[in-house]
């Protein structure tokens, strides 16, 4: 019974928990006994009988028979074999050995295994780890078996670990760190996206920091072996604090477990109270399978999930999706676009706080009935911000006017509507005119907007309310009164591998809005660009250019930069603010998404070198682009030069 069953909630492939088993010719017995009634849901298994070997086998004079590695595809249906089986490839095969007729061995049986595990119809095939660090024979041979591939992952077989000293061995029992191998191998292949990792996790687990790597990296399988749990006091199998965080990292990534190893644990008769149990305990065990135990405490783990809150509901379908971000000026917003922002109560709640307290600010409680504050919520829409000023007003006992001005002629009809619905004719007059243009008939005490995007600037706030504040009072405010952007060096073989799959410049010199979830954020944030409003200068430029230095954490490991992921933390009145920076985003607000900038060439950053990376943002006649590119430790092409593949129309 898949883990996903026993819990609220679905955390993708990851409420399947498989089993790794010996050789078996045997395969619908094989099957009965770790699915039937062990309770796993797949096996990963070997193909081949472990004693072949090609150069062995002898032809009958000079035509190929049929080779002896495999039984009848026709013992289980294509369905099962898809959905209960993993292929496992000979451990033996040694594609980079200095003995020719081992390589020669390994690199025919690699491709008999994997043409075999396709014509079965495998999800997934599992590869022997490289058994040097110099694995670029195997690496060839695999990138030309994933040229031919269409449905079937393999799955490079990577163990857990990294040691304090960082330097590169010759042989996987020498190496320090297990990414380094693995990145050199996806490196020979491409950043093929049917290359997947299934990692050996051990007792011992590296640092946090070094962990947090393999989040951006296109996990699929945790192999997890019994040498891993400690026994706990009901003789039962359970794991440490640290293994337990890691294994629930990976059920909130879709990473598969899979069970290895001998028991080493007694299969205790009967049955656990799950009531009874204390944290670590197991939920369980049956008499039929001796490796049981160790599966119910992986579903003890998956039970204890918290279910997803409402807002990570909403955004499961937009994970790693990536969107180009919105035309403000260019484009109309439809209604649904304009449904979906609305629902954000948390953002207009914040608006409304800073709206309440500029204007206790400006108007003091002995003259609140006299004196009337004209108020101008530039970029209206359909009317939010319109009602959270209203309701401003209300709450602070101020007399309030209201210019709500908007470009869109659609949302201009629904504003004219709601204003009749909710009888504000005498307190909201209604502008349909690019704020840009509009020749205001007074001054505005307050200007309110909303046009921040992704990157704080990118959906053009700067060029609106600088065309906007000529309306507004010498001592007027805006809100928001400042944003800044930020960003930070991603990990993301997901994004990167969606980019590349398009297979031109445009794709990898566009900025995208996405919810980003398999990413491993390897720096803290920095900022970038900030706008201050009103902007007083006569020298006001909305140019900038800013070169960061990012230091990746020295017990982390080297690291591969796919791109940058970017945020802004906008300042709405005096200490209320509202934004996505990780470090102070907003609880509970969903109208903003990180933007990502990807790299066309991925960077490797190794600990003690500074990663030097370059932004600028650009204003043309008729668009504003962005252009970036690295510089250290190695340089990268400027992308996006002047504009040639994303920009924001004027």
């Amino acid at each position: 019974m898949p883990l996903g069953e026993r819990s609220p909630g679905d955390k993708g492939e990851s409420r399947y928990c498989g089993v790794e088993s010996e050789f078996d010719g045997d395969v619908p017995r094989l099957l009965s006994f770790n699915i039937s009634c062990g309770g796993f849901d797949f096996v990963v298994s070997p193909l081949m009988n472990p004693t072949y070997r090609p150069s062995l086998f002898e032809k009958e004079g000079n035509e190929s028979s049929v080779l002896p590695f495999a039984g009848s595809d026709l013992i289980l249906n294509p369905s099962q074999w898809s959905s209960h089986v993993v292929g496992k490839i000979s451990s033996w095969i040694d594609l980079d050995s200095e003995d020719e007729i081992l390589r020669l061995d390994s690199e025919t049986t690699l491709k008999q295994e994997i043409a075999w595990a396709s014509h079965l119809s495998l999800q997934a095939c599992l590869l022997p780890t490289p058994r040097q660090a110099s694995c670029a024979n195997y690496a060839r041979c695999i990138n030309q078996i994933l040229q031919g591939l269409t449905n079937m992952q393999l799955w490079l077989r990577i163990p857990l670990f990294k040691a304090e000293d960082d330097s590169m061995g010759t042989s996987t029992d020498d190496m320090t760190d297990s990414w380094e191998l693995w990145n050199s191998f996806r490196l020979l292949c491409e950043h093929r996206s049917q290359l997947s990792i299934a990692l050996d996790v051990s007792s011992t687990l590296p640092s946090a920091n070094s962990l947090v790597r393999w989040f951006g990296e296109p996990v699929k399988a945790a192999i997890l072996n019994t040498e891993c749990f400690l026994t706990n006091a009901r003789g039962y199998p359970c794991l440490s604090k640290r293994h337990q965080k890691l294994i629930t990292g990976f059920f909130n990534h879709s990473v598969q477990i899979v069970i290895s190893g001998k028991p080493l644990h007694k299969v205790l008769k009967g049955s656990a109270d799950p009531a009874t149990m204390d944290n670590g305990d197991n939920v369980g065990c049956v008499q039929n399978h001796s490796l049981r135990p160790y599966l119910e405490y992986v579903g003890y783990l998956y039970q204890r999930l918290d279910p997803l809150p409402e807002q990570e509901r909403f955004e499961l379908g937009y994970r790693d999706f990536l969107q180009s971000p919105l035309q403000p000026l260019m484009d109309n917003l439809e209604a649904q676009t304009y449904e979906t922002f609305e629902k954000d109560t948390v953002k207009y709640t914040q608006y409304q706080r800073a709206i309440s307290q500029a204007l206790i600010d400006r108007v003091p409680d002995e003259k609140a009935s006299v004196i009337t504050t004209v108020l101008m919520v530039v970029g209206a829409g359909r009317g939010p911000l319109v009602r959270a000023s209203l309701q401003a007003a209300e709450e602070t006992g101020r007399k309030l006017k209201v210019y709500a001005v908007e470009k869109n002629p659609n949302a201009v009809v629904t504003l004219h509507s709601l204003v009749k619905l909710e009888g504000w004719e005498n307190s909201v007059t209604i502008v349909s005119c690019d704020m840009r243009h509009w020749v205001a008939p007074q001054k505005a005490d307050i200007l309110v907007s909303e046009l921040l995007g992704s990157f704080g600037d990118n959906e053009l706030s700067p060029e609106c309310l600088d065309g906007a504040q000529r309306f507004l009072k010498q001592d007027g405010l805006s809100i928001p009164s400042s944003y800044t952007s930020f960003i930070q060096p991603v990990t993301t073989s997901k994004l990167y591998n969606d980019v590349k799959s398009h297979k031109d410049l445009v794709h990898f010199e566009t900025a995208y809005v996405v919810k980003l979830h398999s990413v491993a954020r390897l720096a803290p944030t920095q900022p970038v660009f900030t706008f201050t409003h009103p902007e007083d200068s006569p020298q006001r430029n909305n140019q900038r250019y800013k070169k960061l230095q990012f230091e990746i954490p020295s017990d982390m490991g080297s690291a591969l930069v796919h791109g940058f992921a970017g945020y802004f933390d906008a300042t709405l009145y005096k200490d209320i603010h509202l934004g996505i920076e990780p470090s102070v985003a907003t609880p509970n607000m969903f109208s903003w998404f990180p933007i990502f900038f990807p790299l066309r060439t991925p960077v490797c950053v190794h600990p003690g070198s500074p990663l030097e990376v370059h932004f600028w943002r650009c204003v043309g006649s008729m668009k504003v682009w962005y252009e970036w590119c690295v510089t250290s430790p190695s340089p990268s092409a400027v992308h996006n030069s002047n504009g040639r593949s994303y920009w924001v129309g004027l």
